[in-house]
C-alpha cells in the first residue's frame, strides 16, 4: 500500500478539538503554576516501528500532541527502534502518515532512539565505572532461575561482583561482536531482593547481530526499552513522559537510571489507562498474526482497529479526535463500547456526507406506465440540511432497480415497503404500485411489474395514504458497483477472555472471528452522481448507512466500503449491524 502522507483533515482542524480536563492537565497546570521546567511543556509520541498503529495509539497521539498544542509546547515524534529484528521502514512510513492524517505535526525532524545509540552506550560505560552495572554471563534459563518470583526474592548473579575493569573490558568486547547472542548481557546493579521485579538487576543491553534499518551493521548490541526510553526523554528535554498503566511498575527504574546518571533533565513519567475496545483486539502481536495468517487482507483491512484500516473504512480524523475526547483520560482500566466509536463517525458524517442512492441487492422493476424511451429529469438535494452542497440530478426511466429486501410477495404484519397491489413511494420520485411478479424456473423473483401515479411527484396522492419510501436507481442511468459490508471483526465482546473461559482448553481468540465481518455484494448499482467519486469520498447511502469509496474503485466498477450503519443495531440483535 502507498504511504504518501495524507493532508490533515479540513473538516475540523485538530486545533478545534474540545479541551477536556483530566488528571494529567491538573499536573501540568500545577507545574506551570510552580514554574517547573520554566513553565514549558514538551511531550513525545514514541511508537515502536514493528507494526501499524491502532486505535489505542490514536488516543495517545491525540493526548500527547493535544497537550503540547494546548499549552503552546511541542511534541516530538520518536521511534523506539531498539529491536531491529521486528522493525521495518514500512512501519516508520505508515506511522508518520497516520500522525499527519490525524491532523498533527511533530516538532522538527522525526527522532529515533537509534540517534542516541552512542550516547546511550557512553551512559552505560558511566554506570559500569560507578559500579552500577555489570556484564552477566548467566544463560537465559539460569537468569530466570536467579530472578525469583512475585513471592520470593531473587539471588545475586555470580558475576555481580566483577571488577569495574573486567566489566568495561567485557562490555567493549560485546560491542566488538566477540560474543554470540545470549552469551552476555549488561545488567544494572540495583537490588535482587526488591519486591518490584523490574528492579532486580534488569538487563539494559543485549547482543543482537541483526542489521538495523537506520544504523545498518554499526552496532551489534542494543539497549533495552526501559533503559533507552528514560534517557531518550532526558536527551530531548521532555517534561511530561506519558505512558500507559502497564509501565507504572517500571517508573522506579525510569527514575533510578536518571538519578544515577544525574542527567540535566529528569522528565516526569505519568501513567494513564490504555484504550480497550470491545469486539476487537489491540495487541500488536495478535494484529500481526491476523495479517500474517491472512485472516484479514493486510494491515489496512477495514475490519482492523489499525488507523490505516479505520481510514480505509471511512473513519475521519475528526471522528477519531472526538472519540479520544469523549472517552477521556483516567487512571483506571476499562473497556469502551464500540458503539461510542461508531457514534462519533455518525455524528461527523451526518453533517458532512452528501446523500446518494445505491441499490446493494438489485431487483429489476419495469414501470409499465412509462414509455420505452421515456426519461424524466428529477432533482434531489445532496444534503437535506445543507443547501450549500447543492443538488444532484436523477433520471427516472421505465426500468429501474430497487433493493430485493424492499419487496415481499407475502409481507409480514405492519410491512411498509412494496408488495402486490400496494403502493410505495420511490425516494425523490413517484408513487408506484406493483401488479405482478415474474419468477425464474426455480421460483425466484427476478422482476416486478409496476405502474406509477404521475400526479405524485413532490406531493401526496389524493384520497389515500402511502406509508413506505424506498430507494431506487435507473437501469440506464446508474453505474455498477461493488459494496463491501464490513462489520465487527469478532462475534464476542472480549475475544481473549472468551478464549480463556471456553471449556475447550485449546480455544483461541481466532475461534471467535465473526464469519459475517465482511459480506461482498458484487452486483450493486449506484446513481450517476457517484460516477466520478474518488477514493476516500464519503456518502450517506439513503436508508443504508455511511459509505466511503475504496482505493480499489475504478471508472468501470466503483467499490464502496460500509463505514457504519445509520443506527446501532448490534446490541439489539446480538451481533449484526
Amino acid at each position: 500500500m502507498s504511504h504518501t502522507p495524507a493532508p490533515a483533515s479540513s473538516d475540523n482542524e485538530s486545533k478545534e478539538s474540545k479541551v477536556v480536563s483530566n488528571f494529567i492537565r491538573h499536573i501540568i497546570d500545577e507545574d506551570i503554576k510552580n514554574n517547573k521546567n520554566d513553565g514549558k511543556v514538551l511531550t513525545r509520541f514514541p511508537p515502536e516501528p514493528n507494526g501499524y498503529l491502532h486505535i489505542g495509539h490514536a488516543k495517545s497521539i491525540c493526548l500527547n500532541f493535544g497537550l503540547a498544542r494546548d499549552y503552546n509546547g511541542v511534541c516530538n515524534l520518536r521511534f523506539d527502534d531498539t529491536n531491529p529484528e521486528k522493525e521495518d521502514v514500512e512501519y516508520v512510513d505508515s506511522i508518520m502518515e497516520d500522525v499527519r492524517w490525524l491532523g498533527f505535526e511533530w516538532a522538527g525532524e522525526p527522532k529515533y532512539a537509534s540517534n542516541y545509540f552512542q550516547q546511550l552506550y557512553d551512559y552505560a560505560v558511566e554506570l559500569i565505572k560507578m559500579g552500577k552495572a555489570y556484564v552477566c554471563s548467566l544463560s537465559p534459563e539460569e537468569a530466570r532461575q536467579y530472578r525469583g518470583s512475585l513471592t520470593e526474592p531473587g539471588k545475586n548473579s555470580p558475576y555481580r561482583e566483577q571488577s569495574v575493569e573486567e566489566n568495561l573490558a567485557l562490555f567493549e568486547r560485546m560491542k566488538q561482536g566477540e560474543f554470540e547472542e545470549g552469551e552476555k548481557v549488561l545488567r544494572a546493579k540495583i537490588d535482587m531482593a526488591s519486591p518490584n521485579i523490574n528492579m532486580r538487576d534488569p538487563v539494559i543491553y543485549r547482543i543482537r547481530k541483526v542489521e538495523h534499518h537506520q544504523t545498518g551493521n554499526e552496532w551489534c548490541i542494543y539497549p533495552m526499552y526501559d533503559y533507552t526510553h528514560c534517557l531518550s526523554d532526558a536527551i530531548e528535554g521532555i517534561t511530561h513522559s506519558l505512558c500507559t498503566l502497564e509501565f507504572e511498575d517500571h517508573r522506579p527504574l525510569y527514575d533510578w537510571v536518571l538519578d544515577q546518571l544525574q542527567t540535566p533533565c529528569h522528565p516526569q513519567q505519568i501513567e494513564f489507562a490504555r484504550l480497550n475496545l470491545n469486539y476487537t483486539i489491540t495487541s500488536k502481536r495478535k494484529l500481526k498474526q491476523l495479517v500474517d495468517e491472512n485472516h484479514v487482507h493486510g494491515w489496512d483491512d477495514p475490519r482492523l482497529p489499525t488507523i490505516s484500516g479505520l481510514r480505509r473504512r471511512g473513519y475521519t480524523p475528526a471522528s477519531l479526535r472526538d472519540f479520544s475526547d469523549r472517552i477521556g483520560v483516567t487512571k483506571v482500566d476499562g473497556v469502551v463500547d464500540m458503539s461510542t466509536l461508531e457514534f462519533c463517525i455518525r455524528e461527523d458524517l451526518e453533517h458532512t456526507a452528501p446523500r446518494a442512492m445505491c441499490v446493494i441487492d438489485p431487483l429489476k422493476v419495469v414501470i409499465e406506465s412509462f414509455a420505452e424511451d421515456q426519461v424524466e429529469e428529477l432533482s434531489a438535494p445532496r444534503h437535506p440540511k445543507d443547501e450549500s452542497m447543492g443538488r444532484r440530478a436523477l433520471k427516472m426511466t421505465r426500468v429501474i432497480y430497487i433493493d430485493r429486501s424492499d419487496f415481499e410477495e407475502v409481507p409480514p404484519p405492519k410491512y411498509k415497503r412494496l408488495t402486490i397491489d400496494k403502493e410505495v413511494r420511490l425516494r425523490n420520485s413517484y408513487v408506484i404500485k406493483c401488479h405482478s411478479v415474474i419468477k425464474d424456473d426455480d421460483g425466484n423473483i427476478i422482476e416486478l411489474r409496476c405502474t406509477h401515479d404521475p400526479d405524485t411527484l413532490g406531493k401526496k396522492p389524493e384520497g389515500r395514504k402511502v406509508k413506505g419510501v424506498i430507494h431506487w436507481v435507473s437501469e440506464s442511468y446508474s453505474v455498477p458497483a461493488e459494496v463491501r459490508l464490513y462489520d465487527r471483526l469478532f462475534s464476542v465482546e472480549n475475544p481473549d477472555t472468551a478464549a480463556r473461559d471456553h471449556e475447550d482448553e485449546d480455544s483461541h481468540f481466532l475461534d471467535f472471528l465473526n464469519p459475517d465481518s465482511l459480506i461482498v455484494k458484487t452486483d450493486a448499482r449506484a446513481e450517476m452522481s457517484l460516477a466520478d467519486t474518488q477514493p476516500g469520498d464519503h456518502y450517506q447511502f439513503e436508508r443504508e448507512g455511511y459509505f466511503t469509496t475504496d482505493p480499489d474503485s475504478t471508472k468501470d466498477k466503483l467499490v464502496f466500503n460500509r463505514t457504519v450503519g445509520l443506527r446501532d443495531s448490534w446490541a439489539k440483535i446480538g451481533g449484526k449491524n
